[in-house]
């Protein structure tokens, strides 16, 4: 461009000088116009073409950045893409362990449900046949019912001691020897002996209180059964409520006398039903 803004210059220094010898001085004039308005041209053109260069130098640069721009995204898009396949691995990973998870629960669920249907078969038997054993005894003497999973034999005081007594009649030691006929046969049934009382106070040189009344005749009915009638005694404790535990009102007769009472409570072996719950 600048070679040829200098030949322009030049051709029109030699054109000044010829139009000088041989023209008149308006031509001469108008020829200085034609000059100044080439030469005008030419700078704007000479601008023009830097300013193209300097927006061509622009364009490159703002293509490179594009590039760049593009490379850039393309890698996060790759990222990305890795991060979405690990992604969708771990959830399925995740989804198998889940299933194996509930499918695991839910056969320690079915375990545990034919577990507590297994005792709930094993105690309804085993509270048929003390009844059927203790069936000529009356209502007002024993009763025999299952509550809280526990089979309980509940005898009334009049079935077994006198009053303020701890020594077994021979009526209810005749009770006591078919119980131990039938829970001898029974296997994994842990026996417990509840002595009761009325809160009719009492104090005697063998007993001090209701409490150790309670006690004193649970520990008897313990030794009649595993002494004379040979149930293990790894499988049989006793204990005395004295009179915190009624069933009925203390206000009337008929309630006192139910409160006097002493309850054997055979309850089944839970350690298979602890293992089910507490395993890992």
């Amino acid at each position: 461009m600048k070679k040829t803004f200098h030949f322009l210059t030049f051709l029109s220094l030699i054109l000044v000088l010829s139009l000088t010898s041989c023209v008149s001085g308006k031509k001469f004039k108008a020829s200085l116009a034609r000059v100044d308005k080439l030469q005008k041209d030419s700078t704007f053109t000479h601008g023009q073409l830097t300013d193209c260069n300097i927006n061509v130098k622009d364009l490159k640069a703002e293509k490179a950045n594009l590039l760049n721009k593009n490379a850039l995204l393309s890698d996060k898009n790759a990222s990305l893409s890795n991060e979405n396949t690990s992604v969708a691995n771990n959830l399925k990973s995740l989804s198998s362990q889940s299933q194996m998870t509930i499918a695991d629960q839910a056969t320690r669920l079915k375990n545990l449900q034919d577990i507590i249907q297994s005792q709930k078969d094993v105690m309804l038997k085993l509270k048929k046949s003390i009844s059927d054993a203790l069936i000529n005894y009356k209502a007002d003497q024993l009763s025999v019912y299952i509550k809280d999973g526990n089979v309980y034999v509940s005898l009334q005081e009049k079935l077994l001691f006198k009053s303020g007594s701890d020594v077994v009649d021979p009526i209810g030691k005749e009770a006591l020897k078919s119980l131990v006929q039938v829970l001898s046969s029974a296997e994994n049934i842990t026996v417990i002996i509840e002595g009761h009382t009325d809160n009719v106070p009492i104090k005697t040189q063998l007993f001090k209180d209701n409490w150790d009344l309670s006690t004193s005749r649970a520990s008897s009915i313990l030794r009649i059964m595993t002494n004379d009638y040979g149930f293990d005694s790894n499988r049989i404790t006793a204990s005395g409520k004295g009179q915190f535990h009624p069933i009925q009102t203390n206000e009337t007769i008929e309630g006192r006398a139910s409160n006097r009472r002493t309850e054997i409570i055979l309850s089944p072996d839970l350690n298979e039903l602890y293992k089910q719950l507490y395993q890992n």
